[in-house]
């Protein structure tokens, strides 16, 4: 332990040094290292890849034989804010760890990627919005079907194009550190999520006002954080793997359900842009169980959502499913989130929104996963609570 502070205490004074004597003073001592004054490794490891990007950046400086005017423009005893932050760390680490701060990207803060952004182990959080919202579409499955014998709805219901939509989602990290306990700065991690989504038929007085269908999606994620450099500026933040269920509970003939492997992975570029990208593979069923044989020809077998952060206030997303086969199909989502509350400050940490979403092709529920529809939905959501 002694002998790896004497090194990095060694690197900052060489540091000091070569930046005395080219008239250049660099940073001080990088002050967000002292967040992990609980976990010793982590703060060793912070203070030893700050030392080892400051060197790389000085030798480069001196090999070039041209000043950095960033670095002229420091005062003695100011943090340079330009320098590079140590490995995953976006910008100055919190006094304690916590997945809200917004020292981290959103994507960490998401995933809890990193030391400084870990809440811990059973801790519920919100995944997907939590929502309710009236939609509109240009129809109705009143009639179910699948091309599975016994899969036909007997009669049709005169349901209305108009419903009430409702989405409850959470989940909770039940495991972490499994494949990074070498690494004190990142967290890799394993959740259990759970959403449901339900269709009510509110405005349908004549039938009692039913829930035309309401589907379940409990799944197992693990995630593993990365930092890989990409061109243009975007940065590979994570991979992942999930196992993932997805039905609406109904006995036959309206049955629908299928399982999932999924392997996912997310990019960043600054605070604003981001992509997600999904790849799935469904489970195997016997033809005899298999109530949705033609499912993923119509929903698809990948996702891919691009989020514009256009400030903080307001952010705009787009998620396309493909099948990836000759025959095109799958759906596109756009959407549309404005923070409310705290008097529509950008700064408030409000996770209220109001949510508008144009939803066009397959799968906008269980029920009509084979119908398209195009769908427009607006209300209220709680995001990443």
């Amino acid at each position: 332990m002694k002998s790896i502070d004497t090194t990095v205490l060694i690197a900052i004074s060489a540091l000091s040094t070569s930046a005395i004597g080219q008239n250049q003073p660099i940073s001080a001592a990088p002050d967000h290292c002292v967040a992990y004054q609980d976990d010793a490794a982590a703060r060793l490891a912070c203070y030893d890849e700050w030392a080892t990007r400051h060197l790389t950046r000085q030798a480069a400086a001196a090999s070039d034989g041209v000043p950095d005017p960033k670095r002229q423009a420091s005062k003695p005893g100011q943090v340079d804010t330009n320098a590079p932050q140590p490995y995953l760390i976006t910008m100055e680490a919190p006094a304690r760890h916590d997945c809200k701060s917004s020292t981290f990207s959103e994507i960490s803060r998401f995933w809890e990627l990193e030391a400084g952004s870990d809440c811990g182990t059973f801790v519920i959080r919100g995944y997907k919005p939590i929502s309710l919202s009236v939609i509109g579409s240009d129809s109705v499955n009143t009639q179910p079907e699948s091309p599975v014998a016994d899969h036909t709805a007997s009669t049709a219901q005169p349901f209305n194009t108009t419903e009430t939509r409702i989405q409850l989602s959470v989940r909770t990290k039940i495991a972490q550190g499994l494949l990074t306990q070498g690494q004190p700065l990142r967290r890799d991690s394993l959740w259990f999520g759970y959403s449901q989504q339900s269709n009510w038929q509110l405005f349908s007085g004549d039938l009692s006002r039913p829930f035309r269908t309401t589907d379940h999606e409990p799944e197992l994620i693990y995630v593993y954080p990365t930092d890989v450099a990409l061109p243009g500026g975007w940065r590979l933040r994570y991979g992942g793997l999930s196992l993932n269920h997805q039905s609406n509970g109904q006995a036959l003939p309206l049955s629908r359900s299928w399982n999932r492997t999924i392997l996912m992975a997310g990019l960043e570029n600054g605070s604003q842009f981001q992509l997600h990208g999904k790849f799935w593979q469904r489970m195997s069923e016997d033809s005899n169980d298999d109530d949705n044989p033609d499912i993923s020809d119509l929903v698809g077998r990948a996702e891919f959502t691009g989020i514009w952060n256009i400030n903080k206030g307001n952010a705009l997303g787009l998620t396309l499913r493909h099948s990836l086969r000759a025959t095109v199909n799958g759906s596109m989502k756009l959407e549309w989130l404005h923070k409310l509350g705290a008097n529509g400050q950008e700064s408030s940490p409000s996770s209220l929104r109001l949510h508008t979403q144009l939803f066009s092709g397959y799968g906008d529920s269980m029920i009509d996963y084979n119908r398209r529809r195009t769908v427009l939905s607006v209300g209220l959501s709680l995001v990443d609570w």
